[in-house]
């Protein structure tokens, strides 16, 4: 059976011999109509795809050329010249999931969000993603299909390739969930929730150190690219990860207390404890990437630090104003940690 491909180089099959189509506007106007399959696309949609917003004078007629232009391809695969149907208004394309590769892709994923066993939604998604062959479209010259449609299919794609990563982290998988999120991860960087992902599954297969590493990597990323923090999804997944709670999912509810800022610290006594070498609380801080060692003896405390120990206090925090010589004091209940600037 003749078939279609659009998640990928737009492509014509016999099932024997795979043809990509040159870049020209007929091959615009055929991926134009096989991402709107069965349904009625305009002219002045078809158009606009082929020729930008600067459509010819005679675009209606010149339109109608790069039909019949499309309509004798179709006759070297034996498709019926009539597979595209001039109709009020413009044109349509009948296409099913044998001969359109987006529309198997779409039944499939529907098919796996309606399912209640994990199992089966797994199998079919993963189905669904096999079809993804990108670049996408990447011999289809149009500016407005590549702006508009193409991160449309993108959306899909994204929403169900973070379901996958979601199902397998449910199963136990967090081994082999990181060899598989981990390039995905690295693909979109801005796209923080498979840095939620890849964070989650270093922690659950006892790679703590790593995960950590991870997200003060996004974090960087995002503040020299965006300018922002993280989102509070990873917050919590980081503060809940430095509290040592067992198997904590990405969305796991942490309450997490309001930062006032870093500055070098070194923490102080912590009431009730036996005594503990100052040296070696403050290398184990520096191991894991809470305090940053500086010359002349000065510690600079990584902000999560400051919200690990107000967190800790579980609501019994409260700030005062800086004492004499010293920077900003936090009060909490007995059992939590007194931060304060010094030097060591």
């Amino acid at each position: 059976m003749t078939r279609f491909r659009v998640l990928g180089m737009l492509t014509v099959t016999d099932g024997r011999d795979s043809v990509a189509l040159q870049p020209s506007r007929p091959a615009a106007l055929l991926a134009a109509l096989l991402l709107h399959a069965n349904s009625v696309v305009s002219a002045d949609f078809l158009q606009r795809v082929i020729w930008g917003e600067e459509t010819p004078a005679q675009a209606k007629s010149a339109l109608h050329s790069c039909v019949l232009r499309l309509r004798r391809l179709f006759t070297k695969y034996g498709i019926a010249g009539n597979a595209i149907e001039a109709v009020p208004g413009g044109y349509r394309l009948t296409a099913d999931a044998g001969t359109l590769d987006l529309v198997q892709f779409r039944e499939l994923l529907a098919e796996a969000y309606s399912h209640r066993d994990p199992e089966s939604e797994l199998r079919l998604l993963r189905a669904a993603l096999a079809l993804w062959r990108p670049p996408l479209l990447g011999n289809v010259p149009s500016d407005l299909l590549h702006r508009d449609e193409v991160p449309r299919l993108h959306e899909e794609w994204l929403r169900a390739i973070e379901r996958v990563f979601d199902l397998e982290l449910a199963r136990g998988r967090h081994r082999e969930a990181v060899a598989e999120i981990w390039p995905t991860a690295r693909a979109h960087p801005l796209h923080e929730r498979f840095a939620e992902q890849l964070v989650e599954a270093l922690n659950r297969a006892g790679r703590r150190a790593e995960a950590l590493a991870e997200y003060r990597r996004v974090k960087a990323h995002l503040a020299r690219h965006l300018g922002v923090d993280p989102g509070p999804a990873l917050q919590r997944l980081e503060l809940a990860i430095l509290r040592g709670e067992p198997d904590v999912p990405a969305e796991a509810s942490v309450r997490v207390a309001a930062n006032s800022g870093g500055a070098a610290a070194e923490p102080g006594p912590v009431p009730g404890a036996g005594p503990v070498s100052g040296e070696r609380v403050l290398d184990s801080l520096v191991g894991a990437g809470l305090l940053e060692r500086e010359p002349r003896g000065l510690y600079r405390m990584h902000e999560l630090l400051r919200v690990f120990t107000r967190a800790a206090a579980d609501g019994g925090v409260g700030t005062h104003g800086p004492a004499a010589g010293h920077g900003p004091l936090i009060s909490q209940r007995p059992g939590a940690v007194e931060l304060h600037q010094t030097e060591a």
